[in-house]
């Protein structure tokens, strides 16, 4: 029993451990650049400018999944947080989008009584900040430069919150991160193009004309993590990885898996396909943007390509 307990802690370390070490990852580029120039709407309607606030007040932006169980684990502590400093620093609550909706947020909020303002991402904040994990919490100063990225509600955290809090902006002009609107999103009758991904056996594959091609968007995770938080969803996924591997024997249609970067590095993918033995190719959507290009939010997610690259088709999990 005592062995069973230590071994059930040391995973639950490891995994804190993992998370930290993702996110300070993703974070290394990002202290010291200008905060992300984005306008936001609340679940409630608020509108939120976060280039408003600097120059005036610091941000802090926690990113979080309703399937998550840190993200769970710590919300008693961000309400704390948001009560201690909401007065002093801009707090936006930032739910990923991924694989969420927006009764799952709801419900999430109430069940956890946070009264901050919450966003649902479309994934564009979450590619400008190189999201990772769930949580990431991503604190800008009242300068707007970025000055912490992390995963744990952890003493580094709060005494990042404490500086940011008790010192006032300096005086002169407010570096912007550049602004540029999204491209839209490809739909069903687009052709595809400026899309290029490598598989995890080094190939680059290029979308467009030559032959059908059907793209599984999905986590490696998804099976095993969501298996109690978001059962229909594990399931899905599980029915298309085994669905995929079947209709890929037909060898008319080229079938590719792309993973998404949350919780997934190249490796862990690598190590997925030679779990399940996997035949289709896989890749990883290193930033979010295959993802975004085609305006995937939920897993698994299916887009198939007529032979001319044109989107014939779009199955998604509700």
């Amino acid at each position: 029993m005592v062995l069973v307990l230590l071994a059930g802690l040391a995973g639950i370390a490891s995994a804190a451990e993992s998370g930290q070490q993702r996110a300070q990852v993703a974070g290394k580029a990002l202290i010291g650049q200008p905060g992300p120039s984005a306008s936001l709407t609340s679940i409630d309607g608020q509108r939120i400018d976060l280039a408003a606030s600097y120059g005036r007040q610091p941000v802090y932006l926690k990113f979080w999944a309703t399937w998550c169980k840190p993200c769970n684990e710590q919300a008693a502590g961000f309400e704390q947080l948001y009560q201690q400093y909401g007065k002093r620093i801009n707090v936006v609550s930032v739910n990923t989008g991924y694989s969420e909706t927006e009764a799952d947020v709801r419900a999430f909020i109430a069940r956890h009584k946070l009264h901050m303002p919450t966003v649902i991402d479309d994934g564009s904040l979450a590619g400008k900040l190189n999201l990772r994990v769930t949580p990431q919490h991503v604190l800008i100063d009242a300068n707007g430069r970025i000055v912490h990225v992390g995963h744990l509600d952890d003493k580094e955290l709060h005494a990042a919150l404490e500086r940011v809090a008790t010192t006032a902006p300096a005086a002169g002009a407010i570096a912007l991160a550049p602004q540029s609107a999204a491209p839209a999103a490809f739909r069903v009758g687009d052709q595809v193009s400026g899309v290029t991904l490598t598989t995890t056996a080094g190939k680059k594959i290029t979308l467009g004309a030559g032959k059908p091609r059907t793209l599984v968007f999905f986590s490696p995770w998804c099976e095993s993590y969501l298996r109690e938080t978001r059962p229909a969803v594990s399931a899905a996924c599980r029915e298309v990885r085994l669905e995929a591997e079947r209709l890929a024997r037909n060898r008319t249609t080229e079938w590719i898996g792309i993973s998404s970067p949350l919780w997934t590095s190249g490796a862990e993918l690598a190590d997925y396909a030679r779990e399940n033995k996997t035949t289709i190719a896989l890749a990883l959507d290193q930033d979010g943007a295959i993802f975004r290009a085609f305006g995937v939010r939920n897993i698994p997610t299916i887009v198939t390509l007529d032979a001319q690259g044109r989107i014939s088709n779009v199955v998604a999990q509700p």
